[in-house]
């Protein structure tokens, strides 16, 4: 999946998720690859074990079931903070050569993203000046998962993090954005209503 950046043409983030059921790398294919390195080095291979191990849930989507849900937060945080959960999980595994370039700006465009979250939250709409702050952090937060998505995207071509992975970091972020939209709308309304 290739994604180009310019001043007019932002990322094309999905408005509809679809549930993915299966890893984004085909079985089949890292069967074929793990077979023919077995075969290429004399080594024995059991395609059956493979296709197992292959199968298994993906361990670091379960870090974001431990995340718990807090009936004070509004969901989009709950939503950022699991999208945060999990790309601390991935990263964590990633190559030491990637740390100091991928892995510490993904984590922190996660975090930025929690804290401007929080910020947005904690302003009331009593002024015009606390709607535009609120609207300031808001917009803040989109920007740093626009750019979380950007990042990602290069990981994933660098080899920093799996296809898979970045599959998943990318339908969190689009979930995350659009709960913002959302809550920017339902502010909006709000707004008129009260003036």
């Amino acid at each position: 999946m290739q994604m180009q950046v310019s001043r007019s043409n932002n990322l094309k983030i999905p408005k509809k998720i679809n549930i993915v059921t299966k890893s984004a790398n085909d079985t089949d294919d890292t069967i074929a690859i793990k077979k023919a390195i077995a075969i290429a080095e004399n080594k024995k291979f059991n395609e059956e074990k493979m296709k197992e191990k292959i199968e298994l849930d993906d361990k670091d989507l379960k870090v974001i079931e431990k995340v718990p849900f807090n009936s004070n937060d509004l969901i989009v945080i709950t939503v950022a903070k699991k999208l945060c959960a999990y790309v601390i999980a991935v990263t964590e595994k990633s190559p030491k050569k990637f740390r100091g370039v991928f892995v510490n700006r993904m984590q922190n465009y996660c975090l930025d993203t929690i804290e401007y979250l929080l910020e947005a939250n904690f302003i009331r709409m009593d002024s015009t000046t606390n709607k535009s702050k609120r609207e300031h952090y808001q917009k803040e937060a989109i920007v740093k998962l626009k750019l979380l998505g950007y990042i990602a995207m290069v990981a994933e071509s660098s080899g920093c993090i799996l296809t898979k992975q970045y599959k998943q970091i990318s339908m969190q972020l689009a979930e995350t954005i659009n709960l913002i939209v959302a809550w920017k709308k339902s502010d909006d309304e709000r707004w008129r209503k009260r003036n």
